[in-house]
């Protein structure tokens, strides 16, 4: 690697020169090519939700364990899910700090191809388990490098645009895989049961995610950082070039630089000032803010089934449910630069536990949709603002570490809110479930409300400092 000797002047007028460019057709080219990995994420994240009755149907698993930690209980497959991405986030999520944005986010969809596709040719739960951790831990990298590379590229007045943009296209991905398992879960087709189809072909789809990738360049931020001149300034030639084609104009001017610290950054600085206390309030916001997420999403068909719907309707009104995906974070575009980042997830929160209630006591199917539906939409605003915000927090040395470290936590979060919501479905059944998530979503509401710092137009470099 090349000497870091005078990188943080060079950084501070690259970083500069990003800010200032107008969000045109090129930089929404990259935005959308990097939201092809977020849209395999969610494949991976929803593929539990809607291979679960499958599981259950094959008899290696049961929806009712003996215990928290029974390895045939679909409580603990959604576990070992979470658990992965747990690894991939807290254990791995430096190496985009050391070794680059782009290496990192080519290779980990890679990973999570080869690792599901052996899984679904297991035939024990033991087997199946094992993979889907092993096949996660690709999936928490990949998250970790999209929030990490997507705000380097994009200047301040377009972030919340660009966040919103990236999970339109991820959410997209979820009425996919809610018509597949619709579609072939119930069924064997060519003689191999439909929840292996279903995870096959989220391995292929990986593969031509990875392709179209390939042209992506690394974050001139970070290749200024570490001391790669001519890469970093060659590639700001590139998308400055491409810019002044889209609009037929000259750039506008480079605005005053802002210092960026020296040094490639290590682990122990996010705990320490100013970056200390925003580790430990976003720690604490991902613990609770995926209770509701991921407790809702990936358990759909088991609670629908649990108010007495049969397996096939359950997967129908999952399916009508999950259509509503995409169309969150695009009514979001409208407001996601217009207000305050915090008070988007603090009313998105709000929104979660009011709207997750009512559905647990509705009998009307179409009261169970709608309510269904409303909840996914306020799960998509919070899903959108909260990528969007852990990653402007921190400084870009170390940016993929700090958003790896306070990531992870919902990954933790998630594995031990399947085994739990398991528990309160079986005791209580979905008003419990629902019960739970809304006292998550209050935690979360009075941590974020109170300590989250403002982020609106604010540059990086600014937020850090």
């Amino acid at each position: 690697m090349a000497s870091s000797q005078g990188a943080p002047e060079f950084a501070s007028r690259i970083a500069a020169r990003l800010d200032r460019l107008p969000l045109t057709r090129t930089l929404w080219r990259l935005v959308f090519l990097i939201s092809l990995g977020g849209a395999f994420e969610f494949y991976d994240i929803f593929l539990s939700t809607y291979i679960a009755p499958g599981l259950v149907a094959s008899g290696m698993f049961t929806s009712s364990a003996t215990n928290l930690f029974s390895i045939n209980g679909i409580g603990f497959f959604v576990f070992c899910t979470f658990a992965g991405m747990f690894v991939g986030c807290m254990g791995f999520g430096f190496v985009a700090d050391r070794f680059g944005r782009r290496a990192i986010f080519i290779s980990s969809l890679v990973w999570y191809s080869i690792c599901t596709a052996i899984m679904a040719f297991q035939n024990t739960a033991a087997g199946v388990d094992t993979w889907r951790f092993i096949a996660s831990i690709g999936v928490g990298l990949e998250q970790v490098t999209i929030d990490t590379y997507l705000p380097e590229f994009v200047p301040p007045q377009g972030r919340g645009r660009a966040f919103a943009f990236y999970q339109f296209v991820a959410f997209s991905i979820v009425p996919v895989v809610a018509l597949l398992g619709w579609l072939l879960v119930p069924k064997r087709p060519f003689g191999l049961e439909g929840w292996r189809w279903v995870a096959l072909i989220g391995a292929v789809g990986a593969i031509i995610g990875w392709w179209l990738r390939r042209s992506l360049p690394e974050s001139p931020r970070w290749l200024a950082l570490h001391g790669r001149e001519k890469d970093a300034e060659r590639v700001m030639m590139e998308l400055e070039s491409r810019v002044v084609r889209d609009t037929g104009t000259p750039l506008p001017p480079t605005g005053p630089p802002i210092a960026v610290s020296a040094g490639s950054g290590n682990f122990q600085e996010i705990f320490r000032p100013p970056h200390g206390k925003r580790t430990l309030v976003l720690s604490i916001f991902n613990l609770m803010q995926t209770i509701g997420f991921y407790g809702f999403g990936s358990w759909v068909p088991t609670l629908l089934i649990a108010k007495g719907i049969n397996i096939t309707t359950s997967l129908e009104y999952s399916f009508i449910i999950a259509i509503a995906n995409p169309i969150g974070p695009l009514l979001g575009m409208l407001v996601a630069d217009r207000m305050e980042r915090k008070w988007q997830i603090v009313c998105a929160g709000l929104c979660i536990g009011t709207f997750i209630y009512l559905f647990a006591i509705q009998q009307s199917a179409a009261f169970v949709i709608l309510f269904g539906v409303l909840v996914t939409l306020s799960n998509n605003w919070m899903s959108f603002s909260l990528h969007n915000y852990q990653g402007e927090l921190f400084p870009t040395r170390i940016r993929a570490r700090a958003v790896g470290f306070v990531y992870s936590w919902s990954r933790v979060s998630a594995a031990f809110a399947g085994l739990l919501i398991g528990f309160f479905l079986k005791e209580g059944g979905t008003p419990a479930v629902a019960l739970f998530i809304a006292g998550a979503m209050a935690i979360m509401i009075v941590t974020i409300g109170r300590f989250g710092p403002r982020t609106r137009h604010l540059t990086l470099e600014e937020i850090s400092h």
